[in-house]
């Protein structure tokens, strides 16, 4: 691994209070014996990621408290209400004092994503201009990778739930898109029915 790829932060946005859940934050579900962050942060690290950056919202200090996130930095996020794009901007503020040249986002309700997916994103990133994706399909979804060179443009565009999706459409064409699903199920864990993915 060179210098610059292990410059390659995970970023995992775990601020959510589950409103469609009975507010149940997602963070603090169990999946595999522990907690849906602490599954997530293990993922992000298993697939190459040198640093782990923890965005938290509701709930945050019982997080805190019950989570084991050894390694990981845990970035508070008090706007968590307005929505994921305010996660994404806290998460990005806390990677631009923290050296790192590329973020590989993870959302935490995406338990179907796993290390390869994470390894075969980060393996995409060549400068701090870099923009990747996991496709799905040919369809962009998750994990994503931003180079440093776009955080301040992004940051500038996310708002409410969309997170960077605007400025990925507008910069679709520089977005390299990466094949996963061979090796990982991008759904979400948003619905009381969604519930039974988690095991």
């Amino acid at each position: 691994m060179t210098d610059d790829e292990n410059r390659v932060a995970g970023l995992l946005l775990a601020a959510g209070g589950g409103r469609r859940l009975g507010g149940r934050p997602k963070a603090l579900l169990p999946h595999r014996g522990r907690l849906l962050v602490e599954h997530a942060a293990e993922v992000l690290r298993a697939g190459g990621c040198a640093s782990v950056h923890v965005v938290l919202g509701a709930r945050a200090e019982e997080v805190r408290a019950r989570a084991e996130l050894p390694d990981c930095a845990l970035v508070d996020n008090p706007d968590w209400e307005h929505g994921m794009g305010t996660s994404l901007r806290a998460g990005l503020d806390a990677l631009a004092g923290a050296g790192a040249r590329a973020a590989l986002v993870l959302l935490v309700d995406q338990p179907g994503i796993g290390p390869e997916a994470v390894a075969r994103v980060r393996r995409a990133y060549r400068s701090p201009r870099s923009l990747a994706s996991a496709a799905y399909d040919g369809v962009r979804g998750h994990p994503v990778l931003f180079g440093a060179g776009h955080w301040a443009g992004i940051a500038a565009t996310a708002t409410g739930d969309r997170g960077a999706r605007a400025y990925l459409g507008e910069h679709a064409d520089a977005v390299e898109l990466v094949e996963c699903g061979d090796v990982a199920e991008a759904y979400d864990i948003d619905t009381e029915a969604d519930l039974a993915h988690l095991e």
